[in-house]
C-alpha cells in the first residue's frame, strides 16, 4: 500500500496561466500579470449582460458569446465580435444605477447605456426568432457586497463581483492534459483550457491535486531579487467547482456540443456535492489584496485533511 503523504509536506507548484474574464460568459483574456484584490483578479467578471428583468444570461443561453473577445486599450475595454464593429468601454465609465441578478443574488450595478446594449442585442439576438427582446450590459457597483458562501468559506466573508460565486477558480494544467487524454483515447481532438475559464492555471501538481489543497501560498518578489520571507500571497481552496454545459460550448465557432460532458460524467461525479460533476476548485483571497501575480510565479500548496 502506498504512503499517503503527509498534510504537513509543502506541493511545489507554479503559475502557468492567469485569466481575466471582463464580461461574464464572455471570451477571457490570458494576462503575464494582474493585480489581486479581495474580489479576485483584477477587472474579472466586472460586467455582465442581462435580460429585460435584469436576469443574467451566459454561453447557457447564448453560446455565441464565446466568441466575443475582449481586449485592454487605451484606458478602455474593446469588445470585438464577428460582423460586429469594436465596442468600446471607458475602463472608469457607468452610467445609470440599477438592480440585477446572478443566480440567486439580487446587486447593485450600473448600466452601461443605450450603445452597449444595442450592440449586445444586436450580436446575440439577430437570428433569434419570436418577440423582440433587448439585453444590457452593466457594470458591477464596487460598493456592493456580494459574499461567497459562508458554508463553504467556514464563516469567512469572501467578496465577489459578478463570478459565479467565489473570487478565484483554480485549475491544475495536469487536470487538463488528463482529460486530453482521455479524449485522444476516444478519438477527439484536444480542448483547451479556455473552455473552463480557470483563473490561475497551476503547474507542477498531479491531475486534480488541486482538489485537496487546503492552501496555495505565493511570494512577492523584493526589489533586489529572490522572493520575500514570508509568503506575500495565501489562497484557500474551497470548494469543488460544479460543471454545467459552458465546457461543451466551441470557443472557436460559439456553438455547443456534447464533447467534453460525457466524458468527465464518466470519472469526475464528486460525492462532496452529491454527484455533481467537478473540474477545478474554487478559491477565495485570505492575504494578498494589492499584489501583482505573474505567470512563472513559484508557491507551495498545503495538502487538506484526507
Amino acid at each position: 500500500m502506498t504512503d499517503l503523504p503527509s498534510t504537513d509536506t509543502p506541493v511545489p507548484l507554479t503559475i502557468e496561466q492567469l485569466w481575466v474574464y471582463p464580461v461574464k460568459s464572455c471570451a477571457g483574456i490570458r494576462m503575464r500579470q494582474i493585480e489581486l484584490l479581495d474580489t479576485g483578479l483584477e477587472w474579472d467578471r466586472a460586467w455582465m449582460v442581462v435580460d429585460e428583468s435584469g436576469e443574467f444570461v451566459s454561453q447557457r443561453e447564448f453560446p455565441r458569446m464565446a466568441l466575443v473577445q475582449p481586449r485592454f486599450r487605451m484606458g478602455h475595454l474593446e469588445l470585438r465580435a464577428p460582423g460586429m464593429l469594436s465596442l468600446h468601454l471607458a475602463l472608469d465609465g457607468a452610467e445609470a444605477p440599477c438592480k440585477v441578478r446572478v443566480w440567486d443574488d439580487e446587486v447593485d450595478a450600473y448600466d452601461m447605456g443605450d450603445v452597449a446594449a444595442q450592440w449586445f442585442t444586436d450580436f446575440l439576438l439577430a437570428d433569434r426568432p419570436g418577440p423582440v427582446q433587448r439585453l444590457r450590459l452593466v457594470r458591477f457597483d464596487p460598493e456592493c457586497h456580494r459574499p461567497s458562501d459562508v458554508r463553504w468559506t467556514g464563516g469567512r466573508q469572501a467578496p465577489n463581483q459578478f463570478s459565479d460565486g467565489y473570487p478565484l477558480l483554480v485549475l491544475s494544467l495536469s487536470a487538463l492534459d488528463d482529460l486530453n487524454e482521455r479524449l485522444r483515447v476516444l478519438g477527439h481532438a484536444p480542448v483547451g483550457v479556455e473552455r473552463f475559464r480557470p483563473n490561475i492555471v497551476l503547474g507542477c501538481l498531479c491531475a486534480h491535486d488541486e482538489d485537496r489543497l487546503a492552501e496555495l501560498h505565493f511570494h512577492a518578489a523584493t526589489p533586489g531579487g529572490g522572493s520575500a520571507e514570508a509568503p506575500a500571497v495565501w489562497l484557500q481552496p474551497v470548494k469543488p467547482c460544479a460543471r454545467c454545459s459552458i465546457p461543451d460550448v466551441d470557443p472557436a465557432t460559439g456553438e455547443a456540443g456534447s464533447l467534453v460532458s460525457p466524458v468527465l460524467q464518466s470519472y469526475r461525479q464528486d460525492r462532496r456535492l452529491m454527484g455533481a460533476i467537478t473540474f477545478g476548485m474554487n478559491a477565495i483571497v485570505r492575504q494578498g489584496e494589492g499584489q501583482m501575480l505573474h505567470e512563472g510565479m513559484a508557491g507551495e500548496g498545503r495538502w487538506g485533511a484526507w
